[in-house]
C-alpha cells in the first residue's frame, strides 16, 4: 500500500482513531440491525458514519494515487465498498471500511516504528555542547562545531561530536554507535590534530562518537568531524536510502502486483456480466463480483516484505549493525558460506611476541634491523636473510626449532651477533577472543562452510584456522586470487559472504553476494564498500545479524505464504458464494498477521550461547 502524508487531520494516532470510530460505528449498526431499539433509519446512519470514518484516509490515498496515475489498493477497496452501499449491503461495505482503515493505520503505525527505531539514534547527540574557548567555556550549538574544536565532556554525558580524546581519562559507552555492550576505556592522544587528520585509524582507545555516553571522568575531546558527518549522521542516511532499495523479494512482489490487479479488474467485470450467462440477477453478479474484488486485493503481499525488511534493518542499527538494504538483508540470511580475511578479521591484528628460544644469553628485541652491542655486529632477521646475505647458517638445533614454530603458524626470526646465534623468536598475530564462539554460533545458525582466505603463508594459515576452529584455511593469497577464491565459492554454493576490514579486501568484498566490514565506526572506506557494517570492531556482532538476517527471511517468507495464500483461497471461496463482510475478516485479518509478524523482528534477540547483542 502506498503511505501518504497527511495535513490537518493527520498522524498515525488520527488515523487509528478513525478506524476504530468506523468499527465501533460498525458494530453498532449491526447491533441495531439484530436488536432493534431506534427508529429504522438509525442501523443505515450507523453504517454511513462507519463509511465516513473508514473512508477518510483511504479516499484521501485513492486520489492521490490516481492524481500519481496509480491505480492501487485504496481504489479497489473504495470500489468495493461503494458497490456494497449501491446493492443496499451498507453493514458489509462498512466492515469493509472500517477493517482496512484499521489495517491501514496499523501498516504505518508499524513502518513508523521502524523507522523511529533508527531515526532514534540521530537524536541520541545533544542538541549543544560546551566548547573551550582559551580560558572560558561557551554553549554552543552541536551544528556549530567546527573540527580542531575542543569541548568539555562531563561525567553522564552524551558526546555531541565525533573526535579524539586529548585530556583525561574516562569510559565510553558506545553501544548505540558500535554495539559493545562493555563501556571502552578512552585515554588522551598524544597529537590532537595529527590524530583528528586520520581519524579513521586512530585507535579505539582515543577515538569518541557522537552519541555515546561518557563515563565516570570528565575528558576533553577535540572534534574531528561536523555534525553532519559523525558516525551517526552517516548510518542514519544510509538506513534511510537502505529503506528506498527493492529486495529481490520486494521486486517480486511488485512484479506480481503490477500484472495481478489488471488480471483482477478484468475478472471482476466478467463476473459482472455473469447474470447473462447464468440464470440469476445482475445484483447477485454485481455482489459476486465486489466479493471477489474485495477478497483478490492484495493488501498483505504489499506491506508483506517492506514490514519486514524494514523492521529487520532497524534492529540491525539497533544492535550496532549497518545493512544496506533488503538485498543484502536477504542474502545473507539464504547463503551458507562465509570467507573471512586473517589479520584485523579474526586476528586483532596486532602481533603478539609468543616465544623466544636462547642459548643462554637475553635477546634484544627487533625485526628486520641490523645494530652493534658492545661492537659486535647483531642481526634480527628472517632465516632466509642469512643465507642471502652469506652470513653463518642455522645450528642444526636452532633449525629445528625454527620448523617447529613455523609449523605452529608462528613468524620467526633469528638472532644473530657477531658470528653466533643467539637464538630464534617467533611472534603470531593472535586469535580474536571471540572468534572461536563466534565460528560455533555461526555453525549452529546454518553456515555449512566457513573458511579463511589470507595473505599469510599457508602454515600461519593452518595454523591460526585450528585455534578458532575452522577446517578451512587458504594461504599465500594476492588480492586477486581472494577474488578468484570468491568467485568459485559463489559457484560452488552460489552465495557467499566476504568478512575483511573494508579496505584491502574491498575487491573480494565487492565480488561476494555479501561484503561485510569490520570496525566501520569511524571508516570512511568500510561504510561505503560493504553491504553490511558492524560498526565497533567486534567479530561477535556477526552471529547476531546472520541470525537476525535468517529471521527476517523466515518472516518473509511466512508472510508471502500467508498473503498468497489468503488470496488463492478467497477468490474461488467468492466466486462460490462466499459473502463480502466473510471475505473482508479473513482478508483484513491477514494484513493485521503480516504486520505483527513484521514487528517481532525488532524484538529480536540473539540466539542461546551466541555473543550478545543490545
Amino acid at each position: 500500500m502506498a503511505s501518504a502524508s497527511h495535513d490537518g487531520l493527520s498522524g498515525e494516532k488520527t488515523e487509528l482513531i478513525f478506524a476504530m470510530l468506523a468499527g465501533a460505528c460498525t458494530l453498532a449498526g449491526w447491533l441495531g440491525t439484530w436488536w432493534p431499539i431506534g427508529p429504522d433509519w438509525l442501523a443505515t446512519a450507523l453504517f454511513g458514519a462507519a463509511y465516513l470514518c473508514g473512508g477518510y484516509f483511504t479516499t484521501r490515498e485513492a486520489l492521490d494515487n490516481l492524481l500519481a496515475r496509480r491505480f492501487e489498493i485504496d481504489t479497489l477497496m473504495l470500489v468495493a465498498a461503494a458497490g456494497a452501499g449501491a446493492l443496499g449491503k451498507w453493514g458489509e461495505g462498512a466492515l469493509l471500511l472500517s477493517l482496512f482503515s484499521l489495517g491501514h493505520s496499523l501498516e504505518h503505525f508499524a513502518m513508523g516504528r521502524a523507522r523511529r527505531a533508527i531515526e532514534a539514534l540521530a537524536k541520541l547527540a545533544p542538541e549543544t555542547a560546551c566548547v573551550k574557548r582559551g580560558d572560558r567555556l561557551e554553549q554552543v550549538a552541536v551544528e556549530a562545531l567546527k573540527p580542531g574544536d575542543l569541548v568539555l565532556v562531563k561525567p553522564d554525558e552524551r558526546l555531541p561530536a565525533d573526535g579524539v580524546v586529548v585530556k583525561g581519562t574516562s569510559s565510553v559507552n558506545q553501544a548505540p554507535v558500535t554495539g559493545e555492550s562493555v563501556p571502552v576505556d578512552k585515554q588522551p592522544v598524544a597529537d590532537g590534530h595529527a590524530a583528528i587528520a586520520a581519524f579513521g585509524r586512530v585507535a579505539a582507545n582515543h577515538r569518541v562518537f557522537a552519541g555515546t555516553i561518557n563515563g565516570a571522568g570528565a575528558i576533553e575531546v577535540m572534534v574531528a568531524r561536523l555534525a553532519a558527518q559523525s558516525t551517526m549522521a552517516r548510518v542514519v542516511q544510509m538506513v534511510a536510502e537502505a529503506e528506498a532499495q527493492r529486495s529481490p523479494t520486494q521486486q517480486f512482489t511488485d512484479q506480481f502486483e503490477r500484472r495481478f490487479v489488471p488480471a483482477v479488474l478484468a475478472l471482476v467485470v466478467v463476473l459482472m456480466f455473469a447474470f447473462m450467462v447464468v440464470d440469476e440477477p445482475f445484483a447477485a453478479s454485481f455482489y459476486r463480483a465486489m466479493a471477489v474484488l474485495v477478497a483478490a486485493s492484495p493488501c498483505a503481499l504489499a506491506i508483506s516484505v517492506p514490514s519486514a525488511v524494514l523492521s529487520g534493518v532497524a534492529r540491525a542499527g539497533r544492535g550496532g549493525v549497518l545493512v544496506k538494504g533488503g538485498g543484502p538483508l536477504e542474502n545473507l540470511g539464504s547463503l551458507t558460506c562465509i570467507a573471512f580475511d586473517k589479520t584485523g578479521t579474526l586476528t586483532a591484528g596486532k602481533p603478539t611476541l609468543t616465544d623466544v628460544i636462547v642459548a643462554d644469553v637475553r635477546s634484544i628485541t627487533g625485526r628486520g634491523i641490523q645494530a652493534a652491542v658492545n661492537g659486535e655486529a647483531v642481526y634480527i632477521a628472517k632465516p632466509v636473510l642469512f643465507a642471502e646475505i652469506k652470513l653463518p647458517s642455522l645450528p642444526a638445533a636452532l633449525v629445528q626449532a625454527n620448523a617447529q614454530l613455523v609449523a605452529s603458524g608462528r613468524t620467526t626470526m633469528a638472532v644473530l651477533k657477531g658470528d653466533r646465534f643467539l637464538g630464534v623468536v617467533g611472534v603470531m598475530d593472535t586469535p580474536r577472543a571471540a572468534a572461536a564462539a563466534v565460528m560455533a554460533s555461526l555453525r549452529a545458525l546454518g553456515i555449512e562452510r566457513l573458511i579463511m582466505i589470507s595473505g599469510d603463508n599457508q602454515m600461519v594459515a593452518d595454523a591460526l584456522a585450528r585455534m578458532v576452529g575452522l577446517a578451512e584455511a587458504r594461504g599465500d593469497l594476492m588480492p586477486e586470487q581472494k577474488v578468484e577464491a570468491i568467485k568459485r565459492l559463489r559457484q560452488q554454493h552460489g552465495k557467499v559472504a566476504m568478512v575483511g576490514d573494508g579496505v584491502n579486501d574491498a575487491p573480494a568484498m565487492a565480488n561476494a553476494s555479501v561484503g561485510i566490514a569490520m570496525g566501520a565506526a569511524g571508516s570512511d572506506v568500510a561504510l561505503e564498500t560493504a553491504d553490511v557494517a558492524l560498526m565497533g570492531d567486534d567479530l561477535g556482532r556477526l552471529p547476531f545479524v546472520v541470525g537476525l538476517a535468517r529471521q527476517s527471511s523466515r518472516t518473509i517468507r511466512q508472510n508471502l505464504w500467508l498473503s498468497l495464500g489468503m488470496v488463492a483461497v478467497l477468490v474461488p471461496a467468492t466466486i462460490f458464494g462466499l459473502n463480502i463482510g466473510t471475505a473482508v475478516l479473513f482478508h483484513e485479518g491477514s494484513t493485521v498477521l503480516v504486520v505483527i509478524n513484521a514487528l517481532r523482528l525488532l524484538a529480536y534477540r540473539d540466539q542461546p550461547g551466541a555473543p550478545a547483542a543490545p
